[in-house]
């Protein structure tokens, strides 16, 4: 299997593509695209979270633990929130990832498991979805799709070590197939986990619903109001 340096290679060039992609087709600010690049790439080291207390997960949970607090930031100010509280909600925050899912990974998680499979990769972009806040949707798709594809760009990089060249030929190894699954062999994990992506996926949805209909309604706002300045005042008649 790839090495920590193969995987947060091979996702940080995935990463600057998707970055330099959405800035010059899709008209995405340079910093949202560096935060995008910056997201896919980290996120490349997601699935080796069952690898066990070594560097990848060590790097992993401090950049979630940082990282989405942050990311939080936002959603925290739109609850009306005085700054004390975001503080230690952001505190709290990441107490839990840091040190919550740390305890959780070295108790229940198992080398291969359910975190190397699509699933994961969806339930990694559902979370970031709902703990990124944004007026403009589209940057919320963009972050969170930054997330998904450098999950994805691990399972691949695995899926090619497992295949191995010999003298007569491409050959596949023992772990070939253990990375882009859609289920283990483990029956409460596999549960869990689709419970998860259904779960996430409806309260993502109707998040994404209210999104698009403030946005709708903003943009018809900032038109009627330019159409309004458009407008040429009545004549004032004078006798």
């Amino acid at each position: 299997m790839p090495e920590f340096q193969a995987h947060i290679t091979g996702s940080s060039i995935v990463g600057v593509g998707y970055a330099a992609a959405a800035w010059y087709v899709g008209g995405m600010t340079p910093v949202t695209c560096l935060l995008g690049g910056t997201v896919c790439a980290v996120a490349g080291l997601l699935p080796d979270l069952d690898s066990g207390p070594d560097t990848p997960t060590r790097e992993s949970v401090a950049f979630a633990a940082a990282i989405v607090p942050m990311l939080m930031l936002q959603r925290l100010q739109q609850t009306g929130m005085p700054m004390e509280a975001i503080i230690l909600a952001g505190a709290i925050a990441y107490a839990v990832i840091r040190y919550g899912v740390t305890w959780l990974l070295d108790h229940y998680s198992t080398q291969r498991g359910m975190l190397h499979s699509l699933p994961a990769a969806a339930i990694a972009g559902q979370v970031t979805f709902l703990a990124f806040s944004h007026d403009d949707p589209m940057r919320r798709y963009f972050i969170s799709g930054a997330v998904v594809l450098g999950f994805l760009t691990h399972l691949v990089l695995d899926e090619i070590w497992s295949v191995r060249l010999g003298q007569f030929g491409a050959k596949a190894k023992k772990a070939f197939g253990t990375a882009m699954k859609f289920h283990g062999p483990v029956l409460w994990s596999n549960v869990v986990t689709y419970v998860l992506v259904i779960a996430l996926g409806l309260i993502a949805a109707t998040e994404a619903a209210r999104t698009e209909r403030m946005s709708v309604m903003r943009q018809q706002m900032e038109q009627a109001a330019r159409s309004y300045q458009t407008v040429p005042a009545p004549w004032n008649y004078r006798r």
